[in-house]
């Protein structure tokens, strides 16, 4: 017996043994481990980390528990069923597959993708860090600013930033190769080598490509960026760009600039390259507008591009900062329904 428990509590199924009097009898660790069980034994509550207070089987809730009703379908279908489920905890909704057998006068339950469990749980912890490396939702800065990111998947690519240096707005807008997983953790990377004490946009860029030589990616990887300091005292915005496609716009009472700037992204392509900065003025009451050329490419379902024009239509009738981002919002969603890439944007008031 010693010997079989040690077998199943060594394989990576999770795997839970249900009496008729809805008493669990045995789990093994990687139910255990899945379900952050309290006891290896008891009631359903005990072995599957319910939080209710009322007593298992007894409570009001309990009706609606799909573990509950699952093990009592099973011993009413000849101690059979099949169910995919979705248990609510504080890490967040997991879905799983959980097959139930009859065993005796035991229920087996298996869950059959236990593996993707854990792989679900593990993907709401990088989605909750990649959320805490945004800027925060309010302007604690001196410009106020407003900002939209999407991810197409449960990890993004696209990391954008606003801070103060020095007395000084400083903005920041990253779009990494690749999506899912993997352009997360770039991103990471991206976000830990930012030098945000660095006043100087194209000294910040030319610093993070020395440290991206150090990661010794191939040529698949790399970075487009866009960083600009806005200089209230000067009025004007000091930029510079590392090979991002989509231009910076600038709305004032003249109209529209698109400011554009020919540089390689951060990559392996040109190890040494340094970036340069350029300097335009504005205007009290002009807005700002950075994204990345995820908004421009998204497509409808006739394969039509967004493009850069219907993103200047919509800040042509913006008024502010957070009205450009709130109607770009809804523009898209109504022109696309759904993304193939990230979509992100900052917009300032200056």
């Amino acid at each position: 017996m010693n010997l079989y428990r040690e077998v199943l509590d060594n394989i990576p199924t999770a795997a839970v043994v249900v009496d008729k009097n809805m008493k669990v009898r045995y789990t093994n660790r990687a139910f255990r481990e899945r379900f952050h069980a309290a006891k290896a034994r008891g009631t359903l509550k005990d072995t599957t980390g319910c939080t209710s207070e009322e007593v298992c089987g007894a409570g009001v809730r309990c009706a609606y528990c799909p573990m509950h009703t699952l093990f009592i379908d099973a011993w009413k279908n000849g101690g059979r069923a099949f169910r995919k489920l979705i248990m609510r905890g504080g890490e967040g909704d997991i879905s799983f597959r959980i097959r139930v057998t009859p065993l005796g006068k035991y229920l087996l339950g298996v869950v059959d993708d236990a593996y993707s469990t854990e792989i679900a749980r593990e993907m709401y912890s990088a989605q909750d860090i990649q959320q805490r490396l945004l800027p925060p939702a309010g302007s604690g800065t001196g410009t106020h600013y407003s900002f939209m990111y999407i991810p197409c998947r449960e990890i993004g690519g696209d990391l954008p930033d606003v801070y103060e240096t020095k007395g000084e707005t400083m903005g920041f807008l990253a779009d990494v190769s690749g999506k899912g997983i993997s352009a997360g953790m770039l991103s990471a990377f991206v976000k830990a080598g930012w030098d945000r004490n660095e006043p100087s946009p194209s000294k910040a860029l030319t610093g993070l490509n020395a440290k991206f030589q150090e990661l010794n990616l191939d040529e698949r990887s790399y970075v487009t960026a866009v960083a600009v300091r806005i200089d209230r005292s000067r009025r004007e915005i000091v930029y510079s760009v590392a090979g991002h496609n989509a231009p910076m716009l600038l709305k004032s009472a003249l109209g529209i600039d698109e400011i554009v700037m020919n540089s390689p992204p951060i990559s392996g392509w040109i190890p040494e390259f340094t970036y340069s900065d350029r300097a335009i003025g504005y205007r009290e009451g002009d807005i700002l507008v950075l994204l990345t050329d995820g908004v421009t490419e998204s497509r409808n379902a006739a394969g039509e591009q967004f493009g850069i024009e219907r993103v200047e239509e919509v800040l042509r009738r913006s008024q502010s900062a957070e009205q450009f981002i709130e109607r770009l919002k809804a523009v898209l969603r109504e022109f696309c329904g759904t993304f193939d890439d990230d979509i992100t944007a900052v917009a300032f008031d200056l």
